[in-house]
């Protein structure tokens, strides 16, 4: 019996909250405890004493993964841990009793103690405690994603939650300065977007006309449609402020709804503007689920630093033009 099927016979959720988190899983991905976490079907503690009894091995008690020793850390180094999801807690002589996910069968820890030299001691714990324990203890980063669902489940609150993309911001900054061109822009635009969101796109604005940049899960290029009243496009640049809703099925929205294959759930736009004229538009969805408001926090902060970086790129060039080069 799998173990969403399993969680399901003991009543610990319903088979239609299994059919949504399913749902979520195939979009979103992550592990289908984790999705039912998030979903907010079932408690971490719940789905942890559930892989106890599902499994058969002991659940690792959350204070003892608070303040592990470095010396018990080194027993695993980061690839192996992130490799095999696995976290040290404890070492005793021989014995090391490691935090994992799934319990591996005897002979894969039979396999780790021939490779790390000690006697494996499986323990069980969440997605969610994992990823934190190989951030904490690894410096193995994880998406926000996971950084906003484990904040809330561990009390931390909103306040900690912000703090959280502000802290990342200041290292995405790092990268949107020294770019060279619009397209790395671009790049770090998208690919940090859809560390918040499942699908992002840039549409390149010219005149009258948008048409399709970049885009990370939706197929952008080749798009090309007229900025016709009541689009959200044209909403987004005439208005020059954001859009957030459910796209209407209109004419105008026709061939936008037909490249992201439907009506997402909530569609989130912004203006990308560049010395008071806009150039661009972000779109963000997440497929069948609402835009979480830290992420579009995010969105909105990575949007302003696009901004900033595309003036990076022309005082750069202007800074270059000023250079006499000897002739040959």
């Amino acid at each position: 019996m799998k173990l969403g099927e399993a969680l399901v016979s003991v009543d610990l959720i319903t088979p239609e909250q299994l059919k949504e988190a399913l749902s979520r899983q195939v979009m979103f991905g992550g592990r289908i405890g984790t999705n039912l976490v998030e979903l907010g079907f079932i408690t971490e503690d719940d789905i942890v004493q559930f892989f106890s009894k599902y499994f058969k091995t002991p659940a690792v008690k959350p204070s003892a993964l608070e303040d592990i020793a470095p010396e018990v850390i080194a027993s695993l180094d980061a690839k192996f841990a992130e490799k095999y999801y696995m976290v040290p807690f404890r070492k005793e002589r021989s014995r090391l009793h490691v935090a994992m996910l799934e319990p591996q069968t005897f002979d894969r820890l039979e396999e780790f103690r021939f490779m790390i030299g000690l006697d494996i001691v499986p323990y069980v714990m969440s997605e969610l405690r994992l990823l934190y324990c190989l951030e904490k203890y690894y410096g193995i980063k994880r998406d926000l994603r996971f950084i906003s669902v484990y904040d809330k489940i561990s009390g931390a609150g909103a306040e900690i939650e912000k703090r959280a993309w502000q802290k990342e911001a200041v290292n995405v900054a790092e990268h949107f300065a020294v770019v060279r061109d619009r397209d790395q822009v671009i790049d770090i635009l998208l690919n940090e977007a859809t560390r918040v969101a499942a699908r992002a796109a840039v549409f390149e604005l010219h005149g009258s006309m948008v048409s399709g940049w970049k885009g990370r899960g939706i197929t952008v290029e080749g798009f090309e449609d007229t900025l016709r009243d009541s689009s959200i496009c044209e909403e987004v640049h005439r208005n020059k402020t954001l859009f957030r809703g459910k796209i209407p099925e209109t004419p105008a929205n026709a061939k936008l709804i037909d490249i992201l294959h439907g009506v997402p759930q909530e569609s989130c736009m912004l203006p990308i503007r560049f010395r008071d004229r806009d150039i661009g538009l972000l779109y963000v969805d997440n497929g069948n689920e609402k835009v979480l408001d830290a992420g579009l926090a995010y969105i909105s902060t990575l949007v302003a630093m696009a901004e900033v970086s595309f003036e990076f790129i022309l005082m750069r060039k202007k800074l270059y033009s000023v250079i006499s080069l000897p002739q040959e």
